[in-house]
Protein backbone atom coordinates (compact mmCIF):
# COMPACT_ATOMS: atom_id res chain seq x y z
CA UNK A 1 0.00 0.00 0.00
CA UNK A 2 1.46 3.34 -1.00
CA UNK A 3 2.19 5.99 1.60
CA UNK A 4 0.10 9.09 1.84
CA UNK A 5 1.83 12.21 0.53
CA UNK A 6 1.39 15.67 1.92
CA UNK A 7 -0.20 18.21 -0.28
CA UNK A 8 2.65 20.54 0.74
CA UNK A 9 5.34 18.17 -0.45
CA UNK A 10 7.66 19.64 -3.04
CA UNK A 11 7.37 18.10 -6.43
CA UNK A 12 10.63 16.47 -7.44
CA UNK A 13 11.80 15.43 -10.88
CA UNK A 14 13.38 12.34 -9.34
CA UNK A 15 12.67 9.31 -11.41
CA UNK A 16 11.49 11.30 -14.42
CA UNK A 17 13.41 11.67 -17.64
CA UNK A 18 13.06 14.77 -19.75
CA UNK A 19 13.41 14.34 -23.48
CA UNK A 20 16.59 15.85 -24.87
CA UNK A 21 16.17 18.95 -27.00
CA UNK A 22 16.81 18.15 -30.66
CA UNK A 23 17.23 21.31 -32.71
CA UNK A 24 17.12 21.29 -36.47
CA UNK A 25 14.44 18.60 -36.89
CA UNK A 26 13.36 20.17 -40.18
CA UNK A 27 16.77 19.51 -41.68
CA UNK A 28 17.28 16.12 -39.98
CA UNK A 29 17.59 13.41 -42.57
CA UNK A 30 17.57 15.95 -45.39
CA UNK A 31 21.10 17.31 -45.42
CA UNK A 32 23.10 14.85 -47.45
CA UNK A 33 26.31 16.34 -48.79
CA UNK A 34 24.64 19.71 -49.16
CA UNK A 35 27.90 21.65 -49.31
CA UNK A 36 29.52 19.16 -51.69
CA UNK A 37 26.54 19.18 -54.06
CA UNK A 38 26.55 22.96 -54.03
CA UNK A 39 30.26 23.13 -54.92
CA UNK A 40 29.69 20.62 -57.73
CA UNK A 41 26.84 22.75 -59.10
CA UNK A 42 29.02 25.85 -58.88
CA UNK A 43 31.63 24.07 -60.99
CA UNK A 44 28.96 23.20 -63.55
CA UNK A 45 27.78 26.82 -63.51
CA UNK A 46 31.31 28.06 -64.24
CA UNK A 47 31.72 25.51 -67.05
CA UNK A 48 28.45 26.61 -68.66
CA UNK A 49 29.62 30.25 -68.55
CA UNK A 50 32.86 29.22 -70.28
CA UNK A 51 30.77 27.23 -72.77
CA UNK A 52 28.71 30.30 -73.61
CA UNK A 53 31.89 32.33 -74.15
CA UNK A 54 33.49 29.66 -76.34
CA UNK A 55 30.24 29.29 -78.28
CA UNK A 56 30.19 33.04 -78.87
CA UNK A 57 33.77 33.01 -80.11
CA UNK A 58 32.98 30.04 -82.35
CA UNK A 59 30.19 32.08 -83.90
CA UNK A 60 32.29 35.25 -84.20
CA UNK A 61 35.09 33.35 -85.96
CA UNK A 62 32.61 31.63 -88.34
CA UNK A 63 33.83 28.25 -87.14
CA UNK A 64 30.54 26.55 -86.31
CA UNK A 65 30.17 24.63 -89.57
CA UNK A 66 33.73 23.32 -89.79
CA UNK A 67 32.69 19.91 -88.41
CA UNK A 68 29.94 18.61 -90.67
CA UNK A 69 29.00 15.48 -88.69
CA UNK A 70 27.63 14.76 -85.26
CA UNK A 71 29.61 12.00 -83.59
CA UNK A 72 29.07 12.30 -79.82
CA UNK A 73 31.58 9.55 -78.96
CA UNK A 74 34.07 9.08 -81.81
CA UNK A 75 34.09 12.82 -82.51
CA UNK A 76 35.96 13.38 -79.27
CA UNK A 77 39.17 12.51 -81.08
CA UNK A 78 40.49 15.20 -83.46
CA UNK A 79 42.20 14.29 -86.75
CA UNK A 80 45.47 12.53 -85.91
CA UNK A 81 47.21 12.52 -89.28
CA UNK A 82 47.51 14.68 -92.36
CA UNK A 83 45.23 12.24 -94.21
CA UNK A 84 42.60 12.61 -91.48
CA UNK A 85 42.82 16.39 -91.73
CA UNK A 86 42.41 16.27 -95.48
CA UNK A 87 39.38 14.01 -95.14
CA UNK A 88 37.71 16.48 -92.77
CA UNK A 89 38.57 19.37 -95.10
CA UNK A 90 37.07 17.49 -98.05
CA UNK A 91 33.81 17.11 -96.14
CA UNK A 92 33.79 20.83 -95.41
CA UNK A 93 34.35 21.60 -99.09
CA UNK A 94 31.02 19.95 -99.90
CA UNK A 95 28.87 22.43 -97.97
CA UNK A 96 27.64 25.82 -99.10
CA UNK A 97 29.67 27.84 -96.62
CA UNK A 98 32.87 26.79 -98.36
CA UNK A 99 31.46 26.93 -101.88
CA UNK A 100 29.91 30.39 -101.49
CA UNK A 101 32.28 32.33 -99.24
CA UNK A 102 35.33 30.31 -98.19
CA UNK A 103 36.83 28.91 -101.39
CA UNK A 104 39.99 30.88 -100.59
CA UNK A 105 40.73 28.59 -97.63
CA UNK A 106 43.58 26.12 -97.61
CA UNK A 107 44.12 23.33 -95.08
CA UNK A 108 45.85 25.57 -92.55
CA UNK A 109 42.94 28.02 -92.61
CA UNK A 110 40.51 25.15 -92.14
CA UNK A 111 42.43 23.88 -89.12
CA UNK A 112 42.06 27.27 -87.43
CA UNK A 113 38.25 27.18 -87.56
CA UNK A 114 38.09 23.42 -86.92
CA UNK A 115 39.80 23.75 -83.54
CA UNK A 116 37.25 26.32 -82.36
CA UNK A 117 34.29 24.06 -83.13
CA UNK A 118 36.09 20.97 -81.82
CA UNK A 119 36.90 22.80 -78.58
CA UNK A 120 33.27 23.91 -78.26
CA UNK A 121 32.00 20.36 -78.63
CA UNK A 122 34.73 18.96 -76.41
CA UNK A 123 33.78 21.34 -73.63
CA UNK A 124 30.21 20.10 -73.95
CA UNK A 125 31.47 16.56 -73.42
CA UNK A 126 33.45 17.68 -70.36
CA UNK A 127 30.33 19.29 -68.87
CA UNK A 128 28.38 16.10 -69.46
CA UNK A 129 31.11 14.04 -67.84
CA UNK A 130 31.34 16.33 -64.80
CA UNK A 131 27.58 16.12 -64.34
CA UNK A 132 27.48 12.31 -64.74
CA UNK A 133 30.39 11.64 -62.37
CA UNK A 134 29.01 14.01 -59.75
CA UNK A 135 25.40 12.85 -59.97
CA UNK A 136 26.17 9.14 -59.98
CA UNK A 137 28.77 9.57 -57.25
CA UNK A 138 26.40 11.42 -54.90
CA UNK A 139 23.63 8.97 -55.77
CA UNK A 140 25.74 5.88 -55.09
CA UNK A 141 26.92 7.22 -51.71
CA UNK A 142 23.41 8.43 -50.81
CA UNK A 143 24.66 11.94 -50.28
CA UNK A 144 22.00 13.73 -52.33
CA UNK A 145 19.80 15.83 -50.01
CA UNK A 146 16.22 14.59 -49.71
CA UNK A 147 14.04 15.83 -52.55
CA UNK A 148 16.98 16.85 -54.73
CA UNK A 149 17.51 13.79 -56.95
CA UNK A 150 14.96 14.94 -59.52
CA UNK A 151 16.34 18.47 -59.57
CA UNK A 152 19.90 17.32 -60.15
CA UNK A 153 18.78 14.87 -62.82
CA UNK A 154 16.99 17.77 -64.55
CA UNK A 155 20.34 19.56 -64.95
CA UNK A 156 21.75 16.57 -66.82
CA UNK A 157 18.61 16.14 -68.93
CA UNK A 158 18.75 19.79 -70.01
CA UNK A 159 22.43 19.34 -70.87
CA UNK A 160 21.62 16.34 -73.07
CA UNK A 161 18.84 18.27 -74.78
CA UNK A 162 21.28 21.13 -75.38
CA UNK A 163 23.66 18.78 -77.19
CA UNK A 164 20.87 17.60 -79.49
CA UNK A 165 19.74 21.17 -80.18
CA UNK A 166 23.35 22.11 -80.89
CA UNK A 167 23.46 19.60 -83.72
CA UNK A 168 19.96 20.64 -84.90
CA UNK A 169 21.38 24.14 -85.16
CA UNK A 170 24.56 23.10 -86.99
CA UNK A 171 22.59 20.87 -89.38
CA UNK A 172 20.70 23.91 -90.65
CA UNK A 173 23.95 25.26 -92.10
CA UNK A 174 25.41 21.98 -93.38
CA UNK A 175 23.65 22.28 -96.72
CA UNK A 176 24.45 21.69 -100.36
CA UNK A 177 22.93 23.81 -103.09
CA UNK A 178 20.76 25.91 -100.76
CA UNK A 179 23.13 28.87 -100.45
CA UNK A 180 23.27 28.67 -96.64
CA UNK A 181 26.53 30.06 -95.27
CA UNK A 182 25.52 30.17 -91.59
CA UNK A 183 23.27 28.30 -89.22
CA UNK A 184 19.63 29.40 -89.04
CA UNK A 185 19.44 32.38 -86.70
CA UNK A 186 16.29 31.20 -84.95
CA UNK A 187 17.98 27.86 -84.16
CA UNK A 188 20.95 29.76 -82.78
CA UNK A 189 18.52 31.70 -80.58
CA UNK A 190 17.03 28.44 -79.26
CA UNK A 191 20.51 27.07 -78.57
CA UNK A 192 21.67 30.17 -76.70
CA UNK A 193 18.33 30.53 -74.92
CA UNK A 194 18.53 27.01 -73.54
CA UNK A 195 22.10 27.70 -72.35
CA UNK A 196 20.76 30.59 -70.27
CA UNK A 197 17.90 28.44 -68.99
CA UNK A 198 20.45 25.84 -67.83
CA UNK A 199 22.50 28.60 -66.23
CA UNK A 200 19.41 29.92 -64.47
CA UNK A 201 18.36 26.49 -63.18
CA UNK A 202 21.83 25.74 -61.81
CA UNK A 203 22.11 29.21 -60.29
CA UNK A 204 18.77 28.90 -58.52
CA UNK A 205 19.75 25.52 -57.10
CA UNK A 206 23.05 26.97 -55.87
CA UNK A 207 21.17 29.74 -54.08
CA UNK A 208 18.78 27.24 -52.46
CA UNK A 209 21.57 24.98 -51.27
CA UNK A 210 23.38 27.94 -49.76
CA UNK A 211 20.87 28.06 -46.92
CA UNK A 212 19.35 25.39 -44.68
CA UNK A 213 15.77 24.25 -45.26
CA UNK A 214 14.56 25.66 -41.93
CA UNK A 215 16.05 29.04 -42.80
CA UNK A 216 14.38 29.01 -46.22
CA UNK A 217 11.02 28.14 -44.65
CA UNK A 218 11.31 31.06 -42.26
CA UNK A 219 12.51 33.42 -44.98
CA UNK A 220 9.63 32.49 -47.27
CA UNK A 221 7.19 33.93 -44.74
CA UNK A 222 8.78 37.34 -45.33
CA UNK A 223 8.56 37.04 -49.13
CA UNK A 224 8.14 40.39 -50.86
CA UNK A 225 5.52 39.29 -53.37
CA UNK A 226 5.33 42.48 -55.41
CA UNK A 227 9.09 42.76 -55.73
CA UNK A 228 9.30 39.07 -56.60
CA UNK A 229 6.76 39.59 -59.39
CA UNK A 230 8.64 42.59 -60.78
CA UNK A 231 11.98 40.79 -60.72
CA UNK A 232 10.40 37.79 -62.43
CA UNK A 233 9.11 40.09 -65.16
CA UNK A 234 12.56 41.67 -65.49
CA UNK A 235 14.15 38.22 -65.77
CA UNK A 236 11.76 37.25 -68.57
CA UNK A 237 12.29 40.58 -70.34
CA UNK A 238 16.06 40.12 -70.17
CA UNK A 239 15.66 36.60 -71.57
CA UNK A 240 13.70 37.98 -74.52
CA UNK A 241 16.49 40.47 -75.20
CA UNK A 242 19.05 37.66 -75.07
CA UNK A 243 17.09 35.74 -77.69
CA UNK A 244 16.90 38.80 -79.93
CA UNK A 245 20.63 39.31 -79.43
CA UNK A 246 21.15 35.77 -80.73
CA UNK A 247 19.15 36.67 -83.85
CA UNK A 248 21.44 39.67 -84.31
CA UNK A 249 24.53 37.48 -83.99
CA UNK A 250 23.10 34.84 -86.28
CA UNK A 251 22.99 37.15 -89.29
CA UNK A 252 25.81 39.54 -88.27
CA UNK A 253 23.24 42.30 -87.93
CA UNK A 254 25.43 44.09 -85.38
CA UNK A 255 27.72 45.16 -88.21
CA UNK A 256 25.00 46.44 -90.54
CA UNK A 257 24.61 49.92 -89.00
CA UNK A 258 27.41 51.44 -86.95
CA UNK A 259 25.91 54.79 -86.01
CA UNK A 260 23.97 55.59 -82.86
CA UNK A 261 21.35 56.63 -81.82
CA UNK A 262 20.22 56.78 -85.46
CA UNK A 263 20.56 53.98 -88.00
CA UNK A 264 21.86 55.06 -91.37
CA UNK A 265 21.05 58.63 -90.39
CA UNK A 266 17.39 57.72 -89.77
CA UNK A 267 15.27 56.82 -86.78
CA UNK A 268 14.11 53.64 -88.53
CA UNK A 269 16.62 51.91 -90.83
CA UNK A 270 16.02 52.02 -94.60
CA UNK A 271 14.02 49.16 -96.16
CA UNK A 272 12.88 47.50 -92.92
CA UNK A 273 10.52 45.20 -94.85
CA UNK A 274 12.65 44.36 -97.84
CA UNK A 275 12.02 40.62 -97.96
CA UNK A 276 8.96 38.60 -98.89
CA UNK A 277 7.10 37.14 -97.12
CA UNK A 278 6.89 39.78 -94.42
CA UNK A 279 7.84 37.52 -91.50
CA UNK A 280 11.30 36.85 -92.97
CA UNK A 281 12.35 40.42 -92.19
CA UNK A 282 12.07 39.80 -88.44
CA UNK A 283 14.68 37.03 -88.72
CA UNK A 284 16.77 37.84 -91.79
CA UNK A 285 16.71 41.62 -92.39
CA UNK A 286 19.86 42.91 -90.59
CA UNK A 287 18.58 46.48 -90.27
CA UNK A 288 15.22 45.51 -88.80
CA UNK A 289 16.67 42.87 -86.47
CA UNK A 290 19.22 45.33 -85.08
CA UNK A 291 16.50 47.98 -84.73
CA UNK A 292 14.32 45.59 -82.72
CA UNK A 293 17.30 44.72 -80.51
CA UNK A 294 17.95 48.40 -79.85
CA UNK A 295 14.31 49.25 -79.05
CA UNK A 296 13.93 46.23 -76.81
CA UNK A 297 17.10 47.29 -75.01
CA UNK A 298 15.69 50.76 -74.38
CA UNK A 299 12.42 49.33 -73.04
CA UNK A 300 14.28 46.81 -70.88
CA UNK A 301 16.39 49.58 -69.37
CA UNK A 302 13.31 51.70 -68.59
CA UNK A 303 11.59 48.75 -66.94
CA UNK A 304 14.77 48.00 -65.01
CA UNK A 305 14.68 51.53 -63.57
CA UNK A 306 11.15 50.89 -62.26
CA UNK A 307 12.19 47.57 -60.72
CA UNK A 308 15.35 49.08 -59.26
CA UNK A 309 13.45 51.95 -57.59
CA UNK A 310 11.04 49.43 -56.10
CA UNK A 311 13.93 47.23 -54.99
CA UNK A 312 15.52 50.14 -53.13
CA UNK A 313 12.43 50.23 -50.89
CA UNK A 314 12.97 46.69 -49.63
CA UNK A 315 13.21 46.30 -45.88
CA UNK A 316 16.17 43.96 -46.29
CA UNK A 317 19.69 45.26 -46.90
CA UNK A 318 20.82 42.20 -48.88
CA UNK A 319 17.84 42.51 -51.21
CA UNK A 320 18.48 46.21 -51.79
CA UNK A 321 22.11 45.50 -52.60
CA UNK A 322 21.10 42.72 -55.01
CA UNK A 323 18.85 45.06 -56.98
CA UNK A 324 21.52 47.77 -57.00
CA UNK A 325 24.01 45.26 -58.42
CA UNK A 326 21.58 44.02 -61.08
CA UNK A 327 20.81 47.55 -62.23
CA UNK A 328 24.50 48.49 -62.31
CA UNK A 329 25.28 45.43 -64.47
CA UNK A 330 22.41 46.24 -66.83
CA UNK A 331 23.64 49.83 -67.16
CA UNK A 332 27.09 48.52 -68.05
CA UNK A 333 25.50 46.21 -70.61
CA UNK A 334 23.74 49.13 -72.29
CA UNK A 335 27.07 50.95 -72.64
CA UNK A 336 28.75 47.83 -74.03
CA UNK A 337 25.91 47.42 -76.51
CA UNK A 338 26.41 50.94 -77.83
CA UNK A 339 30.19 50.45 -78.05
CA UNK A 340 29.64 47.18 -79.91
CA UNK A 341 27.53 48.99 -82.51
CA UNK A 342 29.86 51.96 -82.91
CA UNK A 343 32.90 49.76 -83.50
CA UNK A 344 31.16 47.33 -85.84
CA UNK A 345 31.03 44.41 -83.38
CA UNK A 346 34.73 43.42 -83.15
CA UNK A 347 35.01 40.05 -81.47
CA UNK A 348 36.75 41.45 -78.37
CA UNK A 349 33.88 43.83 -77.60
CA UNK A 350 31.17 41.45 -78.79
CA UNK A 351 32.29 38.69 -76.44
CA UNK A 352 32.36 41.15 -73.52
CA UNK A 353 28.81 42.11 -74.44
CA UNK A 354 27.79 38.44 -74.33
CA UNK A 355 29.52 37.79 -71.01
CA UNK A 356 27.90 40.90 -69.56
CA UNK A 357 24.55 39.34 -70.49
CA UNK A 358 25.51 36.37 -68.32
CA UNK A 359 26.32 38.73 -65.45
CA UNK A 360 23.03 40.61 -65.84
CA UNK A 361 21.07 37.36 -65.99
CA UNK A 362 22.73 35.98 -62.87
CA UNK A 363 22.34 39.16 -60.82
CA UNK A 364 18.66 39.53 -61.73
CA UNK A 365 18.17 35.90 -60.73
CA UNK A 366 19.92 36.62 -57.42
CA UNK A 367 17.69 39.65 -56.77
CA UNK A 368 14.62 37.55 -57.56
CA UNK A 369 15.77 34.84 -55.14
CA UNK A 370 16.28 37.33 -52.33
CA UNK A 371 12.80 38.73 -52.98
CA UNK A 372 11.40 35.26 -52.39
CA UNK A 373 13.76 34.33 -49.55
CA UNK A 374 14.97 37.57 -47.93
CA UNK A 375 17.84 37.49 -45.48
CA UNK A 376 16.59 38.74 -42.13
CA UNK A 377 18.54 41.56 -40.49
CA UNK A 378 18.22 42.88 -36.96
CA UNK A 379 16.68 46.27 -36.30
CA UNK A 380 19.98 47.42 -34.80
CA UNK A 381 21.84 46.23 -37.92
Amino acid sequence: MSEKRSIFEEVSDKGTTRPAVQPGLIDKGRKGARRGVRLWLMLLFLLVVVMIAVGGLTRLTDSGLSITEWRPVTGAMPPMSEADWQAEFDKYKQIDEFRVQNQWMDLSDFKAIYWWEWGHRQLGRVIGLVWAVGFLGFLATRQIPAGWSGRLFLVGALGGLQGAIGWWMVASGVTQGEGMTDVASYRLAVHLGLAFVILGVIGWFVFLLGREDRELMQARRAKEARLYGLSTGLLHFAFLQILIGALVAGIDAGRSYTDWPLMGGQLIPPNPFLFEPLWRNFFENPGLVQFIHRVTGYLLFLFAIVVWLRGRQSAHAATRFAFNAAFAALSLQVVLGIVTVLYGAPWQVAILHQLAAVLVWTLILRARFLSAYPVATSVRG
